[in-house]
């Protein structure tokens, strides 16, 4: 059964779609066969992996609300093993419409119920906010990947975050764990990335990855490719990075496999 993660954080701007599109391509890369799911209004992962939003007849909306199957509107991107199911600008209005629905929080769980076998991971990237469609993401998901960008206002609304998931395991998913943070943006010139990173590790210890994201331009670049990081430029800092950080991904769920088995 694949394993679902939702990439989150209200905050804009702290390289949440950047890594939904490349920890997917990353475990793509590493023969996981991954689907990608874009709940972001925006969509950018959509356009990022080579897709025009405005030619999308049938996205996730349709297929929230139940007008298609989740496995008719999946389509094939151009990244090893990554598939996508794309968004449109009608996502819009999908918090309005869904707030009527009787169990609208768990909407986007039913609807890709019948495909999570299909492959090793669902990536899941979110809006950037607290409202229905993020509900609906960290209902359907395992667990919960947030990017922390390296600057000022770092930890600013991250414990608004950590509380909505906290509501979320008390009455809609008690499954849902913190997959980990994840800090983005870094900068080795500046003091004050150096301060971020040793202010998160201090409060959050093994909750934060390894693998730090570096400030790169490559990875600027490549969403307006419609490209991946890895099928952009494979040997740039943001590539390694991110093959890095799907690495860390596998080893800690085989670790957490194996922890399983023992306690049996």
């Amino acid at each position: 059964m694949g394993k679902i993660i939702a990439i989150a954080n209200q905050k804009g701007g702290v390289g949440k779609t950047t890594t939904a599109i490349n920890i997917s391509a990353g475990l793509g890369v590493l023969e996981k066969k991954v689907l990608l799911i874009d709940i972001d209004p925006q969509a950018n992962s959509t356009s990022g992996v080579g897709f025009d939003p405005r030619e999308i007849e049938n996205g996730v909306y349709e297929c929230i609300i139940g007008k298609v199957k989740a496995r008719d509107i999946i389509l094939e991107t151009k990244s090893p093993n990554l598939f996508l199911m794309p968004a449109h600008i009608d996502l819009v209005g999908a918090e309005i419409e869904l707030i009527n629905e009787e169990f609208r929080e768990s909407m986007m769980k039913d609807a890709i119920a019948d495909i999570v076998d299909d492959f090793d991971y669902i990536i899941i990237d979110c809006a950037p906010s607290l409202g229905l469609l993020t509900l609906n993401s960290l209902t359907a998901a395992d667990s919960v990947l947030i990017p922390i960008q390296c600057e000022y206002f770092a930890l600013e609304g991250l414990g608004k975050l950590l509380n909505t998931v906290k509501i979320v395991q008390r009455r809609l998913n008690p499954e849902l764990t913190i997959e980990g943070l994840l800090l983005t943006m870094y900068d080795t010139r500046l003091r004050l990335s150096n301060q971020v990173v040793e202010e998160v590790k201090t409060h959050f210890q093994d909750l934060v990855f390894d693998t730090i994201i570096h400030r790169n331009v490559t990875l600027g670049e490549a969403p307006s490719y419609g490209e991946t990081i890895i099928i952009h430029d494979a040997t740039s800092k943001g590539s390694v990075n991110y093959l890095n950080l799907a690495s860390e991904l596998l080893k800690k769920e085989k670790k957490s496999e194996e922890k399983l088995v023992s306690n049996e």
